[in-house]
C-alpha cells in the first residue's frame, strides 16, 4: 500500500502541473491562473500570432534538417562502427554514450565556444581570399546553420544507440546469401540492410526531431538572431504567462507526445522477424 501510493504521488508530481496548462490552455479568461470557462480563443490567437508563427517555422525547420543530417550520418556511423571489435569499439561506445548523458548546457557552451573561436580564424581568411569584385566578403556567424549543426551533433548519438541496437538483433545470414550470390556492397546495403534497420533509422529521425523541436538550451547559445518556439515562449513567459503561452505548450506536448509514440511503434518492430 505504501508502495502504491509512494507512485501515485510521484506521477502526480510528475504530470499533475502538465494537466493544469493544458486545461488552463482552455480558459476563457485573461489570466493563466483564473479560470473562466472553456474556449478555444487563444488557440486562434497563437496561430494568428505572426512572431509565434515565424518562431514555429524556424522550429519546423531546423527539427527536420536535423533530424534528416542525424539520421543519415547516425546511421553511417553506426554501421561503420559495427566493423570494430575491442578497445577501439569500447573507446567510441564510451564517446556516444558521454554525448548523451553530458548536460545541454555544457553542449550548448562548448559549442558557442568552439563557434566562436573557429570564426575568429575563418573569417579573416575568408576576407583575405574573397575576390574585391564580388564586394564584401560574407562574414560567419551565429545562426541557423549553427544551431543545425549543434542539434545533428547532440541528435546524432540518438540514432547510433538506436541504430546499433536493431543491428545487433539482425539476421545476418541475409547479408552473407547476398554476399554469396554476388551483390554489390552497396546493392547488399539498398536491398537487404536498409529494409531491416529503416524502423530503427525513422525511428531515430523522429526522435531527433522531437529533441531538436523541443531545444531550448543548446539553441539559446549558438540560435544568434534566429528565435525558435522554445525562445519565443522563454521570451513571452517573462511578461508573464498568459494562456496563450499554456496552448502554445499543449500544441508543442501534443506533437511531441505523437512523434515518440510512432517513434516507439517503429522500435517494437524491430524485434519482429523481417519478411
Amino acid at each position: 500500500m505504501g508502495m502504491r501510493l509512494y507512485a501515485i504521488v510521484i506521477y502526480l508530481f510528475l504530470y499533475l502541473p502538465i494537466g493544469i496548462i493544458v486545461l488552463f490552455s482552455f480558459n476563457a479568461g485573461r489570466h493563466a491562473s483564473d479560470f473562466h470557462g472553456f474556449s478555444v480563443k487563444w488557440y486562434g490567437k497563437v496561430l494568428s500570432n505572426p512572431f509565434a508563427m515565424d518562431a514555429l517555422t524556424t522550429s519546423v525547420t531546423v527539427a527536420f534538417i536535423t533530424a534528416l543530417l542525424a539520421s543519415v550520418f547516425g546511421t553511417m556511423a553506426a554501421l561503420g562502427l559495427q566493423q570494430f571489435k575491442g578497445r577501439f569499439r569500447a573507446l567510441f561506445d564510451a564517446a556516444i554514450y558521454i554525448a548523451i548523458m553530458i548536460p545541454g548546457i555544457v553542449i550548448g557552451i562548448a559549442t558557442l565556444i568552439a563557434l566562436v573561436t573557429a570564426f575568429g580564424y575563418l573569417n579573416p581568411a575568408l576576407a583575405a581570399a574573397w575576390p574585391e569584385w564580388l564586394g564584401d566578403a560574407p562574414r560567419l556567424k551565429m545562426g541557423r546553420v549553427s544551431l543545425i549543426a549543434a542539434h545533428t551533433m547532440f541528435t546524432m548519438a540518438l540514432v547510433i544507440v538506436i541504430v546499433r541496437a536493431r543491428l545487433a538483433g539482425m539476421d545476418r545470414t541475409l547479408i552473407e546469401a547476398s554476399a554469396d550470390l554476388y551483390a554489390t556492397p552497396m546493392g547488399t546495403f539498398w536491398q537487404v540492410t536498409l529494409p531491416q534497420i529503416f524502423p530503427a533509422v525513422l525511428a531515430g529521425f523522429l526522435l531527433s526531431f522531437t529533441f531538436s523541436f523541443d531545444d531550448f538550451i543548446i539553441a539559446f547559445f549558438v540560435a544568434g538572431s534566429e528565435t525558435t518556439l522554445p525562445i519565443y515562449v522563454f521570451s513571452s513567459i517573462r511578461r508573464g504567462v498568459t494562456p496563450e503561452i499554456n496552448a502554445i505548450g499543449t500544441m508543442v506536448l501534443a506533437v511531441s507526445l505523437s512523434l515518440l509514440i510512432v517513434a516507439q511503434v517503429m522500435l517494437r518492430r524491430r524485434d519482429r522477424p523481417a519478411a
